[in-house]
């Protein structure tokens, strides 16, 4: 097989000028050079590619950007320079930092039967938005579906994430995480959460799967890591990913206890202690006695009616009448009442943090 080698080609005013300022100032090595009496092109590479400075290239100047550990202790610490001939250099982190955009409280109420489009997202599922404002960018709620299951063209990816949650709502997945083990099936009304930049990777899915995904912040990057291959080994279940760990919570081993809104039960799923905080994530059901009004001092506090129905009654605001595939954000202040419950409601919690206060408040109806 013939050998295949790419090259970024860029025009130059001063090529002369640029060896030295490719070779000194970005630490680049020079393969190339030609002709030797009177120099018109020289190939460099150096941090992952090549460069073939040309004269008669035709264009304007081109670019360069330069990832680096320590940048401010690379090219002297600039951040942009300009070569003699004319390119721009970029220098920045090779770490996308994580940007958490400050909350921006709204009452959203989301309905399946507002027919919200679908739209194609990675890996060809199907995408619907929860909190179509995302709070500011703080967060991103969408409701995953595949109709037509089997095995999914994904690969093993990361993401820079402050907080990720998948929740199995129909049917099952299988997947596979770095340093959990083998590949395992994910069931409807199970989870887990991706710790920050773990590796991992969707293997196959039911038909008609349908999951939760939350993610912190809304905007955050995906990046494919072509060297790991999954699972691998030994395993190590207890590592911590910035301070979080993997967590699997499975619907069969759930405890249920009374549930932070008087009249509910919820079982808890274990991560707001595997985030160290972060974030906490309930399943809450039935109902007993009058439905009470609430206040509660969380951050976020997200909700999707997975089964059966409810009034979501606000202070001050007309009713809404929620149904299964339904979602709400509550902020944080706002008296609101669980009314109306039907004995079948399910309802999916998340709360950023994953502790906070809820107060039993006296409303005066009508107002």
């Amino acid at each position: 097989m013939s050998e295949l080698r790419a090259e970024v080609v860029l025009p130059s005013a001063a090529l002369g000028d640029d060896i030295g300022f490719f070779t000194k100032v970005l630490g680049m090595r020079m393969d190339m050079i030609y002709p030797a009496d009177d120099p018109r092109v020289a190939v460099f590479s150096g941090h992952g590619i090549t460069v073939r400075l040309d004269t008669g290239a035709a264009g304007g100047p081109g670019a360069l950007r330069i990832l680096a550990d320590d940048p401010d202790g690379f090219a002297e610490g600039a951040r942009a320079l300009t070569s003699p001939g004319g390119t721009r250099v970029e220098i920045d982190d090779v770490s996308t930092p994580l940007h958490a955009p400050e909350t921006i409280h709204s009452f959203v109420v989301r309905r399946l039967a507002d027919q919200a489009p679908w739209v194609i997202g990675r890996a060809g599922m199907h995408y619907r938005d929860l909190i179509p404002d995302r709070l500011g960018g703080s967060i991103i709620a969408s409701h995953i579906r595949i109709p037509d299951g089997g095995p999914v063209p994904d690969m093993v990816h990361y993401h820079t994430v402050g907080f990720q949650l998948i929740f199995c709502y129909r049917g099952w997945v299988d997947l596979v995480y770095e340093d959990q083990g083998e590949p395992f099936r994910l069931h409807a009304g199970c989870c887990v959460i991706q710790p920050p930049e773990i590796r991992h990777r969707v293997l196959y899915a039911s038909d008609n799967i349908e999951v939760i995904e939350i993610g912190v912040p809304a905007e955050h990057i995906t990046t494919i890591d072509h060297e790991m291959t999954l699972p691998n080994g030994p395993a190590n279940p207890d590592r911590r990913f910035q301070g979080q760990r993997f967590v699997h919570h499975r619907e069969e081993d759930a405890v249920w206890h009374p549930f932070r809104v008087p009249g509910f039960d919820a079982r808890d799923t274990g991560i707001a202690e595997g985030t160290n905080g972060v974030a906490g994530v309930q399943v809450v059901r039935g109902a007993r006695g009058d439905a009470v009004w609430t206040r509660h001092k969380a951050d976020i506090l997200f909700t999707f009616v997975m089964e059966g129905r409810m009034v979501l009654e606000g202070e001050g605001r007309a009713p809404f009448a929620l149904e299964a595939g339904d979602a709400f954000v509550i902020p944080p202040g706002d008296a609101v009442r669980y009314g109306d419950p039907s004995d079948d409601l399910e309802l999916l919690e998340v709360a950023l943090p994953g502790v906070f206060a809820t107060e039993v408040v006296a409303v005066k109806e009508g107002v």
